[in-house]
């Protein structure tokens, strides 16, 4: 398996959008590493479906152009892999890269959820066009960010877009649960709880980009490690609010 990026430097460490490339030759993955080096994303050119599959896994792409005639296990088999298995696919648009697209071709393509079809040879303009396509209709669907969002799907999540964004739906659903149990706490005047709870989250808040949450969650964390009960019914409310319309 061979990577590159387009972008000098670049890479997942950036967030860049990953296309991945499964072509046993040499030759094909070089021309379209070459013809693709000038978009924002990072190119992984695999040689195997089984390259593939370990690419997938280290990190999901929003493209995968593969070929169907490969040696040990074809595109055909990748294509039913990806279509069966979600974790390993993500959310991954599906192309074929082929100098047989016939009409027998495309019967066994059925059900295999392809999305774009590209024949060999294929001209540079179809080309960056299907990685263009594909990544306009992923930002269509991907959920907006805010920076905070976008530095830490970056820095903390790899750039694992589905990862990060599960993480935030859970996080922004337990926050009712939060919220509760931090009055709870303050109406007992259990402030080890209330330390306890705000540690937590302040960490949560951390990882979902949410510095100015973070800070704020620190505050009372401050307070009721010192026992200042006082201190800590003055910082909550900023905090609970933030837990009730989270960034």
């Amino acid at each position: 398996m061979t990577t590159g990026s387009a972008q000098a430097g670049a890479g997942a460490a950036g967030g860049l959008p990953r296309v991945l490339l499964v072509d046993d030759d040499p030759a094909i993955r070089r021309l379209v590493a070459s013809a693709l080096e000038e978009l924002p994303i990072e190119f992984v050119a695999c040689a195997s479906v089984a390259d593939a599959c370990l690419a997938l896994r280290e990190r999901p792409a929003a493209l995968v152009i593969t070929d169907l005639m490969m040696p040990d296990v074809t595109g055909y088999e990748l294509l039913a892999m990806l279509v069966a298995d979600a974790d390993l696919r993500g959310n991954a648009r599906l192309a074929v890269f082929s100098a047989g697209l016939t009409a027998s071709t495309r019967a066994l393509l059925v059900g295999l959820d392809v999305w774009r079809e590209l024949a060999k040879p294929v001209s540079m303009r179809d080309l960056e066009a299907c990685v263009n396509d594909a990544l306009a209709a992923a930002s269509v669907t991907a959920p907006a960010l805010t920076p905070g969002e976008q530095r830490s799907l970056a820095e903390r999540f790899g750039g694992d877009l589905a990862l990060f964004t599960d993480f935030r739906e859970h996080a922004h659903d337990h926050f009712v649960n939060d919220l509760s149990a931090g009055q709870q706490a303050l109406a007992a005047g259990d402030l080890r709880a209330l330390h306890l709870l705000t540690h937590s989250l302040q960490g949560v808040l951390t990882l979902l980009g949410d510095e100015a949450g973070a800070a704020l969650a620190r505050t009372v964390q401050s307070a009721a490690a010192k026992g200042d009960e006082s201190a800590s019914r003055t910082a909550w409310p900023a905090l609970a609010a933030r837990l009730q319309s989270p960034r």
